[in-house]
């Protein structure tokens, strides 16, 4: 058994998991997770840097981690960053600060390796479920990008995309420096078509029809779960593998994109920090279930961060 420490930093979130692995058994046991919307990538797609107060938010909540990690007494620690730290220019600024607070770098990695950690996260305890049948297409939609990945037992094909809820929240429906609220019917088109083109990308390496089972990650995916549940507050146990049909991710999808702030910010289980970007992200879930035909989609609350922990074993 080993105690280690996993830290994903990504466009719009940061999180922590602090856990018991062990190798033999395949168990992994949860001491502290935890997450933290800061917004890293705000803007990142518009100015091709990260903001002061972005980074300021960022580096508060790895001063609480830092706390986290040494009262767990955490062996081995691994912080990761994806997509708005890959794309900035002043990224050398985020590593010396990460450095600083925990002792270590962050690993600014690929989307290939994104979606290998994903897909070990995501699928380590689906073996033997009934009713469902490999390959799985695993998608991780984030704030900056989403990753697909098809896999057996292990990855077959990976791809990542530069469409996530923030990167396409701010590149299609902010005017004038605020988000449409509710978008127009322009805004959401112009985001569809963009979203479509990048589905074409990921299809050229990734057979996306073949999968049997569909996978989604990541907050918009358990929060469109916790919507079609209608959960009185975000209950993880119930979100997790929890499946929701596609008819009824094209009846949430298209309630978000008609509603205003107000509306949204008033259902129970939406985190405040979800609440302007929430409408895109259920639009690209909805498009890959469209796009590959599959009638559901498993929602995982073990994703990315459970590979980052389980590569530390």
């Amino acid at each position: 058994m080993t105690r280690v420490a996993a830290i994903d930093c990504g466009t719009n979130s940061i999180r922590l998991l602090v856990a018991d692995v062990d190798p033999a058994t395949g168990e992994l046991t949860d001491l502290d997770r935890r997450m933290t919307i800061v917004r890293l990538g705000q803007g990142v797609d518009r100015t091709g840097r990260l903001a002061p107060e972005a980074l300021e938010r960022t580096f508060a909540a790895c001063r609480e981690y830092a706390a986290a990690i040494k009262e767990h007494a955490a062996e081995r620690l691994r912080f990761v960053a994806t997509s708005a730290s890959r794309d900035a220019e002043n990224r050398d600024v985020f590593v010396r600060g990460v450095l600083d607070i925990l002792g270590v770098e962050p690993e600014v990695i690929t989307g290939d390796q994104e979606a290998e950690f994903s897909f070990t996260g995501a699928t380590k305890e689906l073996a033997g479920r009934d009713h469902l049948d490999k390959p799985y297409l695993v998608v991780d939609i984030g704030g900056g990008s989403t990753e697909f990945v098809v896999g057996d037992d292990h990855v077959r094909a990976a791809r990542s995309v530069d469409v996530g809820c923030v990167r396409m929240t701010e590149r299609h429906l902010v005017h004038d420096g605020t988000v449409t609220d509710p978008p127009t019917e322009a805004q959401v088109a112009a985001m569809r078509a963009d979203i479509e083109a990048a589905l074409d990308l990921a299809e050229e390496t990734v057979p996306l029809r073949e999968a049997r089972t569909l996978v989604g990650l990541a907050g918009s995916v358990t929060t469109v779960s916790a919507i079609a549940q209608d959960l009185p507050e975000y209950d993880s146990a119930a979100i997790h593998h929890s499946r929701v049909s596609r008819d009824r991710v094209r009846e949430i999808s298209d309630w978000l994109l008609r509603s205003t702030h107000a509306e949204r910010a008033a259902v129970p289980s939406m985190h405040p920090g979800r609440v302007d970007v929430i409408g895109a992200g259920a639009l690209v879930l909805l498009a890959i279930m469209e796009r590959t035909g599959a009638e559901e989609v498993v929602v995982s609350e073990h994703d990315i961060l459970d590979g980052i922990a389980w590569s530390l074993a």
